[in-house]
Order: C-alpha cells, then structure tokens, then sequence
C-alpha cells in the first residue's frame, strides 16, 4: 500500500519533467549570421542552434568549415545561399544526422562528390538550384532516403539519368540546356510514371536538337528506336525485389566461396611441397648435364694403375726389338737415328713400377743437336 501511494504521488512529477525535456528538445535556437562577410562557419556559436543562416558571405565549406558543421549537430535547417561553395566533399555533412532542410543556392558548385550528401537520413529539401553543375551522378542521392524535395534549377546540366528516390514528390529542373535525345527517354518515362511533381513544366524545354526546341522534356516525342536503346525506369516494387534477389545470390556465393577456401586450404601445402621438389629435382638435372661430361673427362685423364713386373719386362723387350729393327733400316743418317731413339726410350720404368711419360720435343732437340 505504502508503494501505491508513494508512486502516485510522484506519477504528476514525472508526468512534468517528461513534458519539460520533451519541449525542450523541440526548442527551435535560430542563428542569423546573413552579410557578415564572413569567410569561415563561425566555432563560437550556441552548439544547441537548430535553424542556422549565413547566407550572403564568403564561405567555401572547406575542411575547417566542415569540421566546425560536426559541432552542431541539433541543426534541422541550414542556409548557405550565395557563397563562394565550389565544391561539396564526402560527408561533409556527415554529423548532421537531423538536418532536413539544406539550401547552397547561388554558389558556383561544379563538383560533388558521391559521399557528400552521407549521413543525411533526415533530409527532406534539397536546394542546389542556380550553381554550375554539369553533370550530376544520381547515386549521390542515395542516402537521402527521406527526400521529397530537388531543386537544380538554373545549372548547366542536358542530361539527367534517373535517380533512385522513391518518395519525391516535387522535382524542379528548369533553366538548364536539356539534350532531348534518346538519352533523356528514361528520365521521361520516370517523370510520368512516378508519382513526383515536375515544377513549371511549361518552362522545362529542351534547349537541343534544334528541331525539339521549346518542347517540354516530359511530353517531348521521340523515336521508337530510343525505345528499343532504353528499357523503362525501374518502378520500388521491381526494385526491391531485385534488392532481394541479388542480396540472396551474394549470400549464397558468399557461402560457397568459404567453403571452397576450407577445402582448398589442406590441399595447399601437398601442392606446394610437389612445386618445391619439382622445381629441386629439374635443376639438379640440368646441373648434371651440364657438369657429367667434365667430371667424365676429368676422371678419364687421370684413369692409370700400377703396373706388374711382367708388364714393365714385357716394355723393356719390345722397346729393344724396335729399336734393332729400326737399326737395320737402310739410308737412315745420324740425326733421324738420335729422334727415333730418343722416341723409343721416351717411356721409362721408375723405380716405384710407374711409368713416367718423358715427352721430348723433336723440333727443340733438332735445334740443339
């Protein structure tokens, strides 16, 4: 009972501290800071500010300017109407997680990156209207689930594929030299088969070929041969279903890749140990083809064995009936006899029963004699 009365007690406190934090955290903060002349985002500003204006000054959004941006991050609505902004870089944005209005109007914008817009899941209007876009990728939009509002009216842009925003309701593309040809069929057919609102579509002509001139780029003819060139712009439903089509095959890949890896990893290290003897047992025998033939001359130069006493005998006798047969040769004079004598004893047994090779050259005793 004490517990009943004690929590009932306290049930309208609570009731009013819940009431005071919810209207808190709906308390607008509005900063105007419009024709300051400021050249950089201001780091001294209230961190709760939700509605920020610095409009009509010099600032570019460079590193510094986007770093300070991630401070403040309650914003809901941020003006940069006619600075100097050439350039939008990957989340550049990024903190602004609440942020759903973004106007860069009036600046001289030619690039933006396909990350520059991450992070902006709250985003509602987007105003990128009279900068110097030519060409406009329409994946950067695609973290701007909650987009309802495009304005890029008065760039330079003539071609414009489809871009992936479901929940669009109001487009505004006018004041830019449209390219009618049959690369524009897509974004016709988008235009009239979703539910999005092309504003002042009167003045939403083409600008090129000159025969298509003053043509609303919604209703502008075309031949059936850009109709065969095109498919026709994927509808939500087609596409979530694709989504889910394809996200399911990756998973299955996914799967089977891995179990490939598993089966493949035992197998490595047989494979490797066969590439390695491999590769040992080829150069050992290119090694060995190459030096056999050396080694076997080598060995062959060097292939002598002692000789026995009969042997050696054997020798002596032939060497002394050559040289008697060679005696009783007719017209031989005294310097022949000497080389041919000189030739038969050239091999003399040693006292350790080798025979030594004493090699004399004829022409060099020829000279001496």
């Amino acid at each position: 009972m004490k517990t009943t009365r004690i929590t009932t007690l306290f049930w309208p406190l609570s009731m009013l501290l819940l009431s005071d934090e919810s209207q808190s955290s709906k308390i607008e903060v509005k900063c105007n800071f419009t024709e300051k002349n400021y050249s950089l985002i201001p780091a001294d500003i209230n961190k709760n500010v939700t509605i920020l204006d610095l409009s009509y000054n010099q600032i570019t959004l460079n590193i510094t300017d986007t770093r300070v941006l991630q401070t403040y991050f309650l914003l809901t609505e941020l003006y940069l109407t006619e600075n100097n902004v050439t350039m939008l870089y990957n989340n550049g944005f990024g903190n602004l997680s609440n942020l759903e209005i973004l106007n860069i109007c009036r600046n001289s914008i030619h690039v933006i990156e396909q990350g520059a817009f991450m992070g902006l899941n709250k985003l509602k209007q987007l105003y990128l209207c009279q900068n110097k876009i030519f060409q406009l990728n329409p994946d950067v939009f695609v973290p701007l689930k909650n987009l309802i509002l495009l304005n890029l009216q008065g760039n330079f842009i003539s071609y414009f594929d489809v871009p992936q925003l479901f929940h669009l309701e109001l487009i505004i593309l006018y004041g830019n030299p449209w390219n009618c040809s049959c690369s524009l069929l897509n974004l016709q057919n988008w235009l009239n088969t979703s539910n999005v609102t092309l504003e002042n579509e009167n003045i939403t002509t083409c600008t090129y070929p000159d025969i298509l001139k003053f043509y609303s780029i919604k209703t502008v003819p075309h031949n059936a041969e850009c109709y065969s060139k095109f498919p026709p712009p994927i509808n939500e439903d087609l596409y979530n279903h694709f989504q889910s089509i394809s996200n399911s095959t990756f998973n299955s890949s996914l799967n089977n890749l891995k179990n490939s890896e598993h089966k493949l990893l035992g197998k490595s290290w047989a494979f490797l140990i066969g590439v390695v003897i491999t590769v040992l047992m080829t150069s050992f025998l290119i090694f060995a083809a190459i030096k056999c033939p050396v080694w076997y001359n080598f060995l062959l130069s060097y292939n002598h064995h002692r000789l026995e006493e009969h042997e050696a005998e054997t020798y002596e006798d032939g060497f002394t009936g050559n040289s008697s047969s060679l005696s009783q040769v007719p017209d031989t004079n005294s310097e022949e006899t000497i080389v041919i004598f000189e030739k038969l004893h050239s091999f003399v047994v040693d006292d350790d029963g080798f025979i030594e090779d004493k090699y004399i050259d004829t022409h060099e005793l020829h000279e001496e004699n």
